[in-house]
């Protein structure tokens, strides 16, 4: 007993409360440059929309190829020791960005800060799913994510607010998100350590240990490219897909198709972000409380995802437009990604929660690479970013197919081999 006299029972809560407000700085940054395009032209000049979509590229290409070595690396040295060097990398990145006089000087920054923020999700992920309660997981994780909301609706709104509306220069929003990064690495430094409540656990001869252990233990598809673990990479691609290409292109969207200005831009984009918190909390909530049913609630969100995208731009009206945002934030990306997490955090292999989370978000965020690009050359070629929120739709579909079909066809190979054994 006396070598868990340190445990401290509320450590997974401060973990919970550090990685969401490490997400919003994130988020913040991720956000903040897509409704001043237009003043950031006025710096380094004027560009295509293909070329601007090619900043939020870079960003998204330096963050994918990062999530598996970045997983390695957590898995092999530790958390602490892969996120820390990584915000500081972060932080240099936002001050090229803010002293930026061309294009090619913003690429850099964007490619920098990617590199920076690839070390986060399996450090966080890894984190929260050795310290955070089984039972608490999708609820806890859901409060996590819950900080990209918040970091994507400051970041929208506030750009939208600070620079167009009351004229501040883009390049001090920059640098006041270059302070909270200073600010949460510091946080990190304190506040994380070793050890974890399942290492706690495991010391003590319970059959609260047990339980707790149980659903984990018989899993009998746990594996990094099992069938189960794959559908998930599938599916993730194809929910971010869609939403990166509306965190990148709505802004705009709202503003050149469908006559938004002003601050009202920053406002209706941030309407996902807002819409995705309750979401996320009731479904990650009623995940915990039947296990069983995850794949069945990821499709049905997966489903309605697809429709709100396709209903955005149909829509007749502003009413009915923000309300399919609205609903695409209730039920979309942020609503489905704590139940993903969880999912594979039940069949991924428990001694490398860094490695297999660093795969998940790398297939997930290789189609953030794509979207922010092909979204604007559509946008060049046709005169409009329409056809984009249909591809994102088909892509979901197409994604939620296979998802269903492996899932389906895991669990009817496990009821003949429990038939077979008895």
């Amino acid at each position: 007993m006396a070598s868990n006299s340190g445990f401290d029972p509320l450590y997974w809560k401060k973990i919970v409360v550090v990685l969401c407000l490490g997400w919003a700085v994130i988020w913040i940054y991720r956000t903040i440059l897509t409704p001043i395009f237009p003043e950031i032209q006025a710096t380094i000049g004027a560009h295509s929309n293909a070329e601007m979509g090619l900043i939020a590229s870079f960003y998204f290409f330096a963050y994918t190829g990062m999530q598996i070595p970045s997983g390695i690396l957590v898995d092999k040295f530790g958390k602490k020791v892969v996120l820390i060097p990584g915000f500081c990398l972060f932080i240099i990145a936002t001050l090229l960005i803010g002293n930026a006089t061309s294009l090619t000087m913003v690429y850099a920054g964007s490619l920098l800060a990617g590199m920076g923020c690839g070390s986060y999700y399996g450090s966080a992920y890894s984190l929260s799913s050795e310290n955070i309660p089984l039972e608490r997981r999708g609820l806890a994780t859901a409060i996590i994510n819950s900080g990209s909301a918040l970091g994507m609706a400051i970041g929208l709104i506030a750009s939208s607010l600070l620079v167009k509306s009351m004229g501040m220069d883009w390049q001090l929003t920059i640098f006041m998100i270059t302070a909270l990064l200073v600010i949460m690495t510091l946080v990190f430094a304190v506040v994380i350590k070793g050890g974890s409540y399942s290492s706690h656990l495991a010391s003590q001869p319970t059959s609260t240990t047990a339980a707790a252990a149980a659903p984990e233990e018989t899993n009998e598809s746990s594996g990094l490219f099992s069938m189960r673990m794959i559908s998930a990479y599938v599916m993730y691609f194809a929910t971010c897909y869609g939403y990166y290409m509306i965190v990148t292109w709505l802004p705009s969207f709202l503003q050149q198709e469908r006559g938004f200005e002003g601050v009202a831009i920053g406002f209706s984009s941030a309407l996902v972000a807002f819409a995705s918190v309750p979401g996320a909390l009731f479904f990650s909530r009623m995940s915990d409380r039947f296990r069983n049913k995850k794949v069945q609630l990821i499709i049905f969100l997966e489903l309605c995802a697809a429709v709100m995208l396709v209903c955005t731009v149909i829509s007749p009206d502003s009413t009915t437009l923000l309300i399919s945002l609205i609903l695409y934030g209730l039920l979309g990306k942020l609503a489905v990604d704590p139940i993903m997490i969880s999912f594979v955090a039940d069949n991924a292999p428990k001694k490398g929660y860094g490695t297999s989370f660093g795969v998940f978000n790398f297939f997930g965020m290789s189609s953030s690479v794509i979207a922010p690009f092909l979204t604007g050359v559509i946008s060049d070629n046709t005169g409009s970013k329409v056809m984009g929120f249909y591809i994102s739709a088909g892509i979901l579909v197409v994604g939620t197919l296979i998802f269903f079909i492996v899932n389906v066809l895991m669990k009817q190979k496990s009821k003949r081999q429990t038939a077979a054994q008895a």
